[in-house]
């Protein structure tokens, strides 16, 4: 039964509408109905009463009370006034119709329980009868009088067919026009739904809010709004992390296929394919390294892996790993420091840092680690062109480069990620603009 149940329920928002209509009107039509059909007989009746009403006080003026004998006088016309017409004196009967037949039957109790009553029989059809005493001095007599109600029932019949068939009709304009104004009403939610699914699907920057609505369509577009901006976030964010990665893994990657393409080249010695081999899986685990850095930064944000890191071990590492000129200068004022943040994080924060300034230094890089009023601090230096002061506003916006000629291979996402990598550990990248010439950025983190 419920299966059937939802098989005919309207899958659509509007026939469900229109269908919910439909009930409350056809309820509403059937109580109407009924009540108007029961109120037109009921005043049928009540004319017919009043008809019977008006012919027995006409008989009742033929009616002699004033003796000790009851008389029916005789008038012109009295045929017209005896048809369907009793009159008895006391409960003797003095004068019937014709072919009264057992309509005598209903007339003699109808006189018997006495004063103004009136009852319906179904003998010969329906008719109606009343009884009007006529009292006098001396004397009673009561006057009994019968209608066809034929004609009545026809317009009563009449009348419950006109209400079904205005019912009808009614009830097919309303579940038209419902279905009408329902689907008029939702047309702009339809639009609003195929805008939001193109607008989600290019990351559009276009919104709702700034359309004139009615107050629901309002509300829609302003949850549309919250969510288009929602997915719009998860889509940079997704794009933000391929780049990260893509850009982090270059260095390593391009290590492994320059290492195969020296071992490729001629035929090596078992040693130096074993030194080929080493250099290829420490590419590797940096690559794995990397990956599990960022992902987990991207889960949500914040990095809360536990660790701290001897800040001077882990930056020679560091260079060691990008494979830095020799003119790179690591220096540290205290040689014990410690850094509150895993090895990995750190590396991950000053890499892009490191690779810049080897990048567009001259002849110096300097790394200078000192501890800081709040924490650890790194200075990352060279004596490079610096970055130019226009520019320097845009220097942490992804995907920005001062200037994209300069022969230099990058996608403008080392500083950006090199930023975020640090605040998702509580610290700071910044940058330095009184530095000159070159550049200098410092690395702000907690102290271990």
């Amino acid at each position: 039964m419920t299966a059937l149940v939802h098989r005919l329920t309207p899958s659509t928002l509007r026939g469900r509408l229109s269908l919910v209509a439909l009930a409350t009107a056809t309820l509403l039509m059937v109580i109407l109905t009924i009540a108007f059909n029961a109120v037109a007989q009921q005043r049928l009746q009540h004319q017919a009463d009043d008809e019977l009403r008006t012919r027995a006080a006409a008989v009742a003026t033929t009616v002699d009370t004033s003796g000790t004998t009851v008389r029916v006088l005789e008038t012109p016309h009295d045929n017209l006034l005896d048809a369907n017409v009793w009159i008895y004196a006391g409960r003797r009967l003095l004068e019937e119709p014709p072919t009264a037949g057992p309509l005598t039957r209903v007339a003699d109790a109808l006189t018997r329980r006495g004063g103004r009553r009136c009852v319906t029989a179904d003998t010969r059809g329906p008719l109606r009868l009343c009884a009007q005493p006529v009292s006098g001095d001396r004397s009673e007599a009561t006057v009994v009088t019968a209608l066809d109600l034929s004609p009545y029932r026809s317009s009563a019949d009449t009348l419950l067919l006109g209400s079904l068939a205005l019912d009808a009709v009614m009830l097919a304009c309303t579940y038209a026009l419902t279905r009408l104004a329902v689907g008029r009403a939702l047309r702009p939610v339809r639009t609003m739904t195929d805008q939001a699914t193109e607008w989600s699907a290019v990351a559009s920057e276009e919104r709702f809010g700034t359309m004139r609505r009615p107050a629901e369509l309002a509300r829609l577009g302003t949850s549309l709004d919250a969510l288009l901006d929602r997915i719009r976030t998860v889509l940079r964010h997704e794009r933000q992390l391929t780049g990260e990665l893509s850009h982090e893994l270059r260095t390593p990657l391009s290590r492994i296929i320059a290492e195969l393409d020296w071992w490729q080249a001629r035929p090596r010695s078992t040693a130096q394919t074993r030194a080929t081999h080493k250099v290829i899986a420490k590419a590797a685990d940096s690559m794995c390294t990397i990956c599990d850095t960022l992902l987990d930064d991207a889960r949500d944000g914040t990095l809360t892996a536990p660790g701290t890191a001897e800040v001077l071990p882990t930056l020679r590492h560091l260079a060691e790993l990008l494979e830095l000129p020799s003119y790179l200068a690591i220096t540290t004022d205290v040689p014990q420091l410690t850094a509150g943040v895993p090895p990995a994080l750190l590396e991950r924060i000053v890499s892009p840092l490191l690779t810049n300034a080897c990048r567009y230094a001259n002849s110096s890089v300097t790394v200078r680690a000192y501890r800081g009023p709040d924490g650890v601090r790194i200075d990352v230096i060279d004596d490079g062109p610096g970055v130019p002061p226009r520019f320097a506003e845009q220097l942490f916006q992804p995907g920005r480069r001062a200037d994209p000629g300069d022969g230099h291979s990058g996608a403008g996402l080392g500083l950006p990620l090199a930023r975020r990598m640090a605040r998702s550990a509580s610290g700071e990248v910044t940058y330095d603009p009184g530095q000159a010439p070159g550049a200098r950025f410092v690395v702000s983190l907690p102290a271990g």
